[in-house]
């Protein structure tokens, strides 16, 4: 009997859930969405995702037709929709219950559906209802003719209007007009005649704030509400939760960042649900079926690591015979660099062209040229703009950046433990700087996904058919009140064009340039302190990692230690910068450089503050060799301070031996910066204590051993070329 009972009521909830069902479609076949869109941008696409996600029955009309009406900088315009509009509505005119939405595409998204919609609809008891706006539009005299509201707005707005299909077209029957006319106007004028008002009975909702349960336009405070999956945009004005939102003029910017999230384009719980859509896979093509790409190449002040950025360049995973360079190097400093790499590299790509420091370019004028070249040329499908200063280490950039098949799209790079990136999330009502809610979530990539931003520099793709379509006009980069960034992107958003910034990988960073100077020989050795993670990957041996481990750690004599610290590079610019500045010390024992002016066992050195380096030498010390004491002397903790850091040299027919002593120091560091065998023979250290000899230095490689007491010792002579070692007494 209990199942029974349990079986009827189980039926019973299966009717009702069905005749609910049944209900909901019925009402909801009986709504209708118009819409105009002349060409399927990229707001349209997020207009018709949102539609198809809550399973809207959209007409598109006016698809590829010529668009005469307003754009961004016309007073007015619009006419063609009304146009458009009343064409359409001639088939629906004797629908009585039809409810139709028309609405703009471009600017418009749905936050919710068709059921919410009608039922808001239905609420506000009117046979029409359009959404209103805080600015009359766009004919101010005719402000004195509206009515007061107490609440809500108070002007009509032509975004976005819905009644039932005759009282539209009873609206739009007598509509004459040219398709540049303002639609505003037009329907303005009808609402503001009492006549034609009746005579269409409509009733819009300027008394009472049902449009901000339907409509939001982005004139007030909007915060997303993250809720079960989905996003709404909150209304905090009229704590509404509307079922569209629409951005025109100055508040794109902020659908378009709304855009990135409803109504479930990212979420905490599914994080970026539509990143895989519509992508352009290249996986299977063969090198010569490639797109084309040019990458424009721009080197616009002295920057650090510059060489390490031709390297990367070479490293690409893209065809080189797929790729044409074009590199405007505006610094003499960094002439020879680029001459060098295209007389070794030139003939590998299918062509460079260089605009040099001689030919006084401007930085706008150059950077339209790069980009005109992919424009003026059929066969160029993308262009990579990429800045000197961007440290690119993803070799697959190029290749996801043309899969994500974005119009304009940058991948994400920052400062290392910084904020600063090459994206914007928000801009300031003067067009400058502002931090949106999600910045700093993307930029340490808590939030992963393709994001809508209003800026992007440094690195960005662009489609060429989008140069020579919808950003074929004029300069990009001039403007008489920005810098080339700034007017590059207004002027790609007034075209309407969204650009799109990935996080979805790790491509890289952005180099610090504020202290880079230019007076030495190698400069980057003095940028440990502004970009120190690129001065440990140039300078820093790769197997220090390891040796911090205590796995490449030797004792080749009691309490000696031995262990890799520097590169092959590190020990070269060193020697090179030491020899540049050519001061070395007689080998005497009066030396007017230390404290008490005598050395009681002189070497042929350069001291580091000889060249300005004592203060990267010390900072060197104590984030590289500082650690690692720690470890082999228990007891002494980092504050290393060094009493003398100098670099030695040793020749048979100068010095080229070093009597027994006792160091100045608590322990000695003594890095070997060439290599025995091949730039000298002989040389070493002996521990004299210990008779103990390390023979043969490696490059690179350093020994740390006690100074004072125990490890009395002595260089062993240098019987052919020249040895150089780098020296610390250190104390900690």
């Amino acid at each position: 009997a209990k199942k029974g009972i349990f079986n009827e009521g189980f039926a019973w909830a299966l009717l009702f859930i069905s005749l609910f069902l049944f209900c909901f479609l019925l009402s909801t076949e009986n709504l209708l969405v118009l819409t105009v869109a002349t060409k399927e941008t990229e707001g349209f696409t997020r207009f018709k995702r949102s539609a198809q996600f809550f399973n809207y029955k959209i007409q598109v009309l006016g698809l590829d037709e010529e668009w005469h009406g307003e754009d961004d900088k016309a007073a007015a315009g619009g006419g063609q929709k009304v146009r458009l509009l009343k064409s359409a509505l001639k088939q629906h005119a004797d629908k009585e219950d039809l409810i139709i939405l028309f609405t703009e595409s471009y600017d418009v998204l749905f936050a919710s559906g068709p059921a919410e919609l009608l039922k808001k609809f239905k609420q506000a008891k009117s046979k029409v209802v359009f959404s209103a706006e805080n600015f009359i539009y766009p004919d101010r005299r005719l402000e004195a003719k509206y009515p007061q509201v107490r609440d809500g707005k108070r002007f009509l707005g032509s975004g976005g209007f819905i009644g039932y299909a005759p009282n539209l077209n009873k609206l739009v029957e007598d509509w004459k007009g040219q398709d540049n006319d303002s639609d505003q106007l037009f329907y303005t004028n009808i609402f503001l005649d009492p006549e034609k008002r009746v005579r269409v009975r409509e009733s819009c909702c300027f008394r009472h704030t049902w449009c901000n349960y339907i409509y939001l336009q982005l004139e007030e405070k909007v915060v997303l509400k993250f809720e079960n999956s989905r996003v709404r945009a909150r209304n905090l004005l009229y704590d509404t939760l509307p079922v569209m939102i629409h951005g025109n003029g100055p508040t794109k910017l902020q659908l378009n960042y709304l855009g990135n999230y409803i109504p479930r384009i990212w979420t905490f719980e599914t994080g970026c649900t539509v990143c895989d859509e519509d992508g352009r896979s290249l996986t299977g093509y063969k090198d010569e079926e490639l797109p084309f790409i040019l990458i424009g190449i721009f080197i616009e002040q002295p920057t650090p690591f510059f060489s390490q950025f031709l390297k990367r360049l070479q490293t690409l995973h893209y065809p080189k015979k797929r790729t044409q360079l074009f590199i405007h190097n505006h610094e003499e400093h960094h002439r020879l660099q680029v001459d060098t790499f295209v007389k070794e590299h030139g003939k590998e790509y299918h062509a460079i062209k260089v605009i040099g420091p001689d030919e006084q370019l401007e930085n706008a004028e150059a950077r339209h040229l790069g980009m005109d070249l992919c424009r003026q040329d059929p066969s160029c499908e993308y262009y990579l703009s990429l800045d000197a200063d961007v440290v690119l280490k993803n070799p697959e950039t190029v290749r996801i950046l043309i899969e994500q098949n974005k119009q304009v799209i940058a991948p994400l790079v920052s400062r290392h433990g910084k904020l600063w990136s090459n994206f914007w999330g928000a801009l300031s009502p003067e067009g400058y700087y502002a931090r949106s809610e999600d910045y700093v979530d993307i930029v340490q990539r808590r939030r992963v996904g393709i994001w809508n931003v209003p800026y992007i520099s440094n690195i960005y793709l662009i489609k060429g058919k989008t140069l020579r379509s919808e950003l074929d006009q004029g300069n990009l980069f001039q403007s008489s009140k920005l810098d080339a960034d700034m007017a590059f992107c207004q002027n790609v958003r007034d075209r309407g064009v969204f650009m799109f910034l990935t996080n979805r990988h790790s491509f890289g960073h952005i180099l610090s340039l504020e202290n880079y100077e230019t007076t030495h020989l190698h400069n980057d050795l003095w940028q440990i302190f502004s970009n120190p993670e690129d001065w440990e990957e140039k300078y820093i041996h790769e197997n220090y990692t390891a040796a911090l481990k205590g796995k490449l750690v030797e004792m080749p004599c009691p309490d000696v230690y031995w262990f890799p610290i520097f590169t092959d590079t590190a020990c070269d610019e060193l020697v090179e910068e030491m020899e540049n500045f050519g001061q070395w010390s007689a080998g005497g024992n009066v030396d007017n450089r230390i404290q008490g002016g005598y050395e009681n066992v002189p070497t042929i050195d350069i001291h580091m503050n000889q060249i300005r380096f004592e203060r990267e030498w010390y900072k060197f010390l104590l984030e590289y060799i500082a650690p690692i004491t720690e470890k082999l002397y228990p007891g002494y903790y980092t504050k290393t301070q060094f009493e003398l850091a100098f670099v030695v040299r040793y020749r048979p027919d100068e010095q080229p031996s070093l009597v027994p002593h006792h160091d100045a120091s608590t322990f000695t560091i003594n890095i070997a910066l060439n290599h025995v065998g091949i730039d000298y023979e002989g040389g070493g250290c002996r521990f004299l204590r210990y008779n103990c000899s390390v023979r043969a230095p490696r490059k690179g490689w350093t020994l740390m051993h006690p100074g004072r007491l125990t490890h009395y010792h002595e260089g062993l002579p240098t019987t052919k070329g020249t040895r150089y070692i780098a020296v610390s007494f250190l104390d900690p």
